[in-house]
């Protein structure tokens, strides 16, 4: 038991941004956690991640340094704030996360192969589509989420779950950087019922659209 205890009070978090470099595991967390963080808040993970390099003492993984450059967070913070707003108000919502479907999906891929910027080319590859991957998850769950609720004629709905995105994406970024563990194990599930929704939600498109289809070939 005392072996035990003494395992269990040795055992360090896997991303220890006081130890770098990290190892291998703790890259390919934080590439997953970049890739999902960027299909939820793609703006704000970048002023993040730049305001941890530049004022938190951080140093940044492989290539993410460049975050932590003035024009890189100046543009990112007011990005923002632009999405800040523009995700509380109801359809200019949908036509934002219409328009990032082409932004926050390479940026995921991108910022995850940053991560591996220090590694072989095979490992940023592999970094890539997994953040690619999680990013476009990701960002169709939260898009077709957002555009069903956009069917509610009252707006609070549309606000409500936009603050709850907003402090998704600060739990599970603190989670990652704190206790990468229990990130990746948060991510599954969530990744689960995201493929779940998107799947829903599809059927349902095309339910209403059979009806349709009908009366045109009649």
């Amino acid at each position: 038991m005392d072996e035990l205890s003494t395992l269990l009070n040795s055992v360090q978090p896997m991303l220890d941004w006081r130890d770098l470099p990290v190892d291998m595991a703790s890259l390919a967390a934080l590439a997953a956690g970049l890739g999902w963080a960027s299909g939820l808040r793609l703006y704000a993970l970048v002023f993040v991640l730049g305001a941890a390099g530049r004022f938190g003492g951080v140093q940044l993984p492989g290539e993410l340094d460049v975050l932590s450059h003035p024009l890189v967070m100046g543009l990112s913070g007011l990005m923002l704030l632009a999405e800040f707003f523009a995700d509380k108000l109801p359809w200019l919502d949908s036509v934002w996360d219409a328009v990032h479907t082409f932004i926050r999906i390479p940026a995921g891929a991108a910022l995850a192969a940053a991560v591996m910027g220090d590694q072989s080319g095979n490992a940023q590859i592999l970094a890539a589509l997994l953040g690619g991957s999680l990013a476009a998850g990701t960002h169709f769950a939260k898009a077709g989420a957002r555009a069903a609720i956009n069917t509610s004629p009252e707006p609070v709905s549309n606000v409500v779950t936009s603050f709850g995105e907003d402090a998704l994406f600060a739990g599970g970024v603190w989670t990652l950087f704190n206790y990468p563990l229990a990130f990746l194990v948060a991510l599954v599930v969530f990744m689960v019922l995201a493929i779940w929704l998107i799947v829903s939600l599809w059927r349902f498109v095309r339910r209403l659209l059979r009806p349709r289809s009908g009366q045109v070939a009649a």
